[in-house]
């Protein structure tokens, strides 16, 4: 330390490993975010090291700059003090390049402190902030061209470009991927988006009991060939004679590309669509069913809770089938007697020590779900009645609770249904009486919309919000999440403004 040049080798060697670790930050935050390495499981370890990157990053930049206050040179010749190193445009020496750096060190900052304060933050604003760290990137590569000392140097020259072509190609990657993944999000939100290609034609190659009036059925194309990717908790819709729609999850294996497998419960008051299907549909007889939709995805996360109340198992039997051996996750099957719930022998088979199976017939007392879905930590996924939905939501954080319902919440207590003025283009302005429906109002008038429950739960009849404020009595996702998209649901819900602006 008594070379006089020893700092200046710090700081020299400090920022090349800062710089060179925020790229390998950048570039593993975007296979994860991509989930280009899916094929390894996402585990938590992964993620570990994405923070350990970006936590050492942070750590040598300290020490660059720590460096650069005691650099007796800079010091004592160029009057490099801590006003000059954290305050920007403070420094005589170089003070953009410098500045550029400054600000770099605050949003590294302010990014790190945002990946603490995840679970706390909203995701769009912890994304948002996110984001910053393609900004950091680009501030260190012009703060280490322009401050430093080593650029014309041959090593250096090698270096910078591989950091800077590494970081260029990741931040393609990140935009390619994020965009497809956007447009299957679109389309998988809205059902408009492959109008044209809607309906398949499909027959029924399987028809087996699953268990007391729940009817498995295997759909395959009329003339064979693959069928559309989907995703896990996605449904289809089954169109059946009389013009009746009825939305049924896929409970098969998402990689089975040949076949839709859904389980069909026979409604005590069915109004045509389950006891046909019961009653008449037979091997061999033909069906037009939609493409899949999907709006209760399974997201990434270390460990799952699913919750299934009944024939609510459906939607989580893709959920659980596409998720690794090596995955954490647990199941609570709940039903009113054994001989009711389709694949509760099956799961307990496959995949002991992780079912839990709450007959009613064989069990006193009902089952806590709520209590031990509190004291998980783990992401929620339930489906099943009403009564065991709202219990969950009452004490599970909305932010790692995911439902399906086939039955909309009543959400009309307290609401007064008043006319509402609705705009659309090429529709041109319409008045909506307080005893009908925007949905009926504007199908009536030509409108290019599509409606298939007409209760608020299916999401096929969603609309963008372009003026006015909705309100929401829909039970297809959460009312922040729908503003933040923009989007309403016209059969169910009314508007808090006298007027609304809508659009495809």
């Amino acid at each position: 330390m008594n070379d006089p040049q020893f700092w200046w080798y710090v700081s020299r060697a400090s920022a090349i490993i800062a710089w060179t670790l925020l790229t390998a930050t950048a570039l593993w935050g975007v296979l994860l975010s991509t989930r280009v390495l899916r094929t390894a499981d996402n585990p938590a370890w992964l993620k570990d090291l994405h923070r350990y990157l970006s936590g050492t990053a942070i750590a040598m930049t300290l020490v660059h700059v720590g460096s650069l206050l005691l650099d007796p040179y800079l010091r004592d010749q160029a009057g490099f003090g801590v006003a000059a190193t954290l305050v920007p445009f403070a420094s005589e020496f170089k003070p953009v390049p410098v500045a550029l750096g400054i600000v770099a060190l605050y949003l590294m900052v302010g990014v790190a402190l945002s990946a603490l304060a995840a679970r706390w933050l909203p995701h769009r604003v912890w994304k948002g902030v996110h984001y910053l760290s393609y900004a950091v990137v680009a501030l260190i590569t012009f703060h280490a061209a322009l401050a430093g000392t080593d650029p014309g140097t041959s090593w250096y020259t090698v270096l910078s470009t591989a950091l800077i072509v590494v970081t260029a190609l990741a931040v393609v990657v990140r935009l390619l991927v994020g965009t497809v993944a956007a447009q299957r999000r679109r389309s998988a939100r809205s059902p408009r988006v492959a109008r044209g290609n809607e309906r398949l034609r499909m027959v029924v190659a399987r028809r087996v009991p699953l268990a007391d009036g729940v009817l498995g059925l295997r759909l395959v194309p009329e003339g064979g060939g693959t069928l559309p990717v989907w995703t896990p908790g996605s449904h289809v819709v089954l169109h059946v004679p009389g013009g009746l729609e009825r939305h049924y999850s896929l409970c098969g294996d998402p990689a089975d590309r040949w076949g839709f497998d859904i389980a069909v419960r026979l409604a005590e008051q069915s109004r045509g669509g389950s006891r046909f299907i019961h009653e008449h549909l037979r091997v061999g007889d033909p069906l037009e069913v939609t493409t899949p939709r999907n709006r209760f995805g399974l997201e990434p996360a270390n460990d799952y809770l699913f919750i299934a109340g009944g024939i609510g198992i459906t939607p989580l039997i893709s959920m659980i089938t596409s998720l690794p051996a090596s995955r954490h996750w647990s199941l609570v099957y709940i039903g009113r007697t054994r001989r009711s719930m389709p694949f509760a022998d099956e799961l307990i088979t496959r995949y002991p020590g992780r079912v839990t199976v709450h007959a009613s017939d064989e069990q006193r007392g009902r089952y806590p779900a709520a209590a031990a879905a509190s004291a998980s930590s783990a992401e929620v996924y339930c489906c099943g009645p009403a009564a065991l939905m709202d219990e969950l939501a009452a004490v599970v954080p909305a932010g790692r609770l995911h439902l399906e319902r086939f039955v909309a919440a009543d959400r009309t207590a307290g609401v007064v249904a008043r006319p509402i003025e609705v705009d659309m283009p090429g529709i041109g302005s319409l008045r909506v009486p307080a005893d009908r429906s925007i949905l009926d109002v504007l199908e009536d008038a030509g409108a290019p919309v599509t409606g298939s429950c007409r209760s608020g739960v299916c999401g096929t009849c969603e609309l963008r919000v372009t003026g006015g404020t909705p309100l929401h009595l829909d039970s297809v996702a959460d009312d922040a999440e729908k503003d933040a998209a923009g989007v309403m649901y016209p059969c169910v819900s009314r508007a808090l403004s006298p007027q609304l602006s809508l659009d495809l």
